[in-house]
């Protein structure tokens, strides 16, 4: 086990005297209250708020409360409070041991949480609650998320012909790129080919060739742009920022022609899809509006943020790395006769693991929320914490999944901590599909229905990359939603 030096130090308050027995009934955990407060009511969020974004930044803000308390379980507020959010007190949970809770749906629920202690209007999505916004305890829970299991199921021939393919293309136009001008950014190559992909995979529609073009990845920006500008920084002075998105919401208005296209767009591609939501009983117009969303915001949002990590962490890690995975990956294919398919990548350990560490170290999404529905204990590694009813809940999941008392060398990227069997008993502390990565989605739970085909297009995309090339150099920079790739060269494939 890791030293949890790393993040905080060893935790010396005074404990009350009444025990508990842990999860496991090996140990007898303290119970303590839960430190940390709101401060004055509209001050204290504002001055956190203050803090979270630009006064310490994100991680240091968390940091910071841990040392001052003494605790990885504490009271805080969070962004964006007045006047977005009528409520932004949270009980923070910030290790791997606390975390899982948010999962229970049991004990906790999750209406109207996807973004936090806000709710974006639904006037953004066509009126609508869509089904992120939902709890499993609601009748359209179920349907809406096995309209979302058919989609699937129904696309899943296309997925690796289609990516292949709209990724070949990504990789001719970097290439081009970097012949002319010496180097190629990644950002818009990657945004049109995730965008591409998913039109042709999940509705056989291209949409470069529908009216759309090639516009769909800036029309999605905008629109995600109205719905979390809330808890984002856009790099504009403090003040000025502050006050034009954190302060009152973005009016809705804006990005409704935009919308438009983009629903039009799912509208005439998602027939066979709209088809089917109608046999299970939902609305046509909902239906498109979930597509859209599960697309858009879920689907290409993530692959908007993740691929470029995944190159983040792959590039930094250098070329000894670089040309292991391009063995295996290589050596697997044609052992395979030169098909890849997905038997072909379960025998690829390396790769494997390297994609699950990409999701350990830097998960897509940082935030989960939830309401406790009943009165809770919850464990940290060093004490137990009572919640009431009604409180809410916030994980922060790069504490989590970088927890050094779980994960050794905790704040690295290790590319083989998966492989073998000690490495995949870790794998239950990956949280990053809001949900630990051995369990599955059913409509029971709030787990990522595309949970498995995440993993797959990750997956796809590293052996798509070390097909044809040997090693790369990169240049990191930022974004407003995670890294800013600069590809400086490509290797071809040598052997």
């Amino acid at each position: 086990m890791a030293s949890r030096d790393a993040i905080v130090e060893p935790i010396t308050s005074s404990i009350s005297d009444t025990t508990l027995p842990s999860e496991t009934g090996e140990t007898k955990l303290p119970v303590k209250k839960i430190p940390g407060d709101y401060g004055l009511p509209f001050i204290g969020p504002i001055k956190d708020r203050l803090d979270y974004f630009y006064n310490q930044g994100r991680d240091k803000f968390f940091k910071s409360k841990i040392q001052k308390y003494q605790s990885t379980v504490l009271r805080t507020n969070m962004p964006p409070g007045p006047f977005i959010a009528s409520n932004p007190k949270v009980i923070a949970l910030l290790d791997g041991k606390s975390f899982p809770i948010l999962f229970d749906v049991s004990k906790v629920e999750k209406k109207n949480l996807f973004t936090g202690t806000y709710m974006p209007s639904t006037n953004l999505t066509g009126g609508y609650r869509i089904l992120s916004y939902l709890d499993p305890s609601e009748p359209k829970h179920t349907k809406l998320k096995q309209l979302l299991f058919f989609l699937l199921k129904s696309s899943s021939n296309r997925v690796f012909p289609e990516f292949e393919a709209c990724y070949t293309e990504l990789f001719k136009t970097v290439e081009n790129e970097l012949y002319e001008k010496g180097q190629s950014s990644f950002e818009k190559p990657n945004e049109q080919a995730a965008f591409n992909f998913l039109g042709r995979a999940y509705f056989g529609s291209n949409p470069v060739d529908t009216k759309l073009g090639t516009g769909g990845p800036s029309l999605i920006a905008k629109w995600v742009l109205f719905q979390l500008a809330p808890v984002l920084s856009l790099g504009l002075p403090k003040y000025i920022e502050d006050l034009l998105i954190h302060t009152f919401p973005l009016p809705s208005f804006l990005v409704k022609k935009d919308y438009k296209r983009l629903y039009d767009f799912f509208y005439e591609s998602a027939g066979s899809v709209l088809d089917e939501a109608e046999k299970m009983g939902i609305s046509r117009e909902e239906a498109c509006h979930n597509l859209l969303f599960a697309t858009c915001f879920n689907t290409f949002g993530g692959m908007k943020i993740f691929f470029p990590n995944i190159l983040k962490w792959i590039g930094n890690a250098g070329p000894d790395l670089h040309r292991s995975l391009a063995k295996e990956i290589r050596s697997v294919i044609k052992s395979n006769g030169g098909e890849l398919s997905l038997g072909a990548m379960e025998q690829m350990p390396l790769m494997k693991s390297v994609v699950y560490e990409a999701f350990r170290i830097e998960p897509p999404v940082p935030a989960q929320y939830a309401k406790a529905k009943v009165d809770l204990l919850i464990e940290s590694h060093d004490a137990v914490f009572e919640v009431k009813k009604g409180e809410m809940l916030f994980g922060y999941q790069p504490f989590a999944t970088k927890d050094p008392i779980i994960f050794e060398r905790a704040e690295e990227f290790v590319p083989e901590r998966f492989m073998g069997v000690e490495g995949e008993k870790l794998l239950k502390h990956v949280f990053w599909s809001n949900g630990p990565e051995t369990e599955h989605p059913t409509v029971e739970n709030k787990q990522c229905a595309g949970k498995e085909f995440v993993v797959l297009i990750s997956r796809l995309f590293v052996v798509e990359l070390f097909r044809r090339y040997d090693t790369f150099e990169i240049e990191v920079g930022t974004s407003t939603l995670g890294a800013a790739i600069t590809i400086k060269s490509l290797n071809k494939a040598s052997f």
